[in-house]
């Protein structure tokens, strides 16, 4: 009879039959084992598929990338140029002066070369001023962050009190392109 067990042989418990199975192998399982092949496969041709598609978003990024910061060089490197061509062209009409002057000296016209030297300095200021050259003042008691002493000579003055500027120092905005050379007063000493 189909369905009932011979009354001499017991039926297997669950454990036995797991145990059966996994001697037999994976085929013995009750799935299907082309099922999960098939299956397994898709997972990984779309694994496969996903990875690439993630390789290829990367290298495109880093082409992009890499592009970006080439093209920033080079815009950075057109800028410094035009910066550097404004500059000379804001400095051409001195040199013209100059050279006027420089004739004048020629013709021995002391008055003439001394005007001309006046109005090359006064237009080359204005110029670097546009540029945001300043002069450091001198007329400030001694700071060692814009002045360079030179030497300190005992004075009636303010210790730190600035006497004479040896050479004059700049600023380009909040940079110190050169400090001020100068004599400052030291601390008198009484006898």
């Amino acid at each position: 009879m189909p369905g009932k067990a011979h009354p001499h042989t017991p039926e297997p418990s669950e454990s036995e039959q797991l145990e059966t199975q996994t001697e037999l192998g994976p085929e013995a399982l009750p799935t299907e084992p082309s099922a999960n092949a098939a299956e397994l496969e898709r997972t990984l041709v779309q694994a496969e598929e996903a990875r690439d598609e993630l390789l290829g978003r990367l290298q495109r990024m880093a082409a992009d990338f890499d592009n970006y910061r080439k093209r920033v060089a080079r815009e950075q490197e057109a800028l410094v140029a035009r910066a550097h061509a404004g500059l000379v062209e804001a400095i051409l009409p001195v040199l013209d002066d100059l050279e006027r002057a420089l004739e004048a000296a020629t013709m021995h016209e002391e008055a003439k070369l001394e005007d001309g030297v006046r109005l090359v300095h006064r237009q080359l200021d204005d110029v670097l001023a546009r540029e945001g050259l300043q002069e450091i003042p001198t007329d400030v008691p001694f700071d060692p962050h814009v002045h360079e002493a030179l030497a300190a000579i005992p004075s009636e003055f303010e210790e730190g009190t600035i006497l004479e500027v040896v050479q004059r120092g700049y600023v380009l905005g909040d940079r110190v392109l050169r400090p001020a050379r100068v004599i400052v007063a030291a601390a008198s000493q009484e006898e």
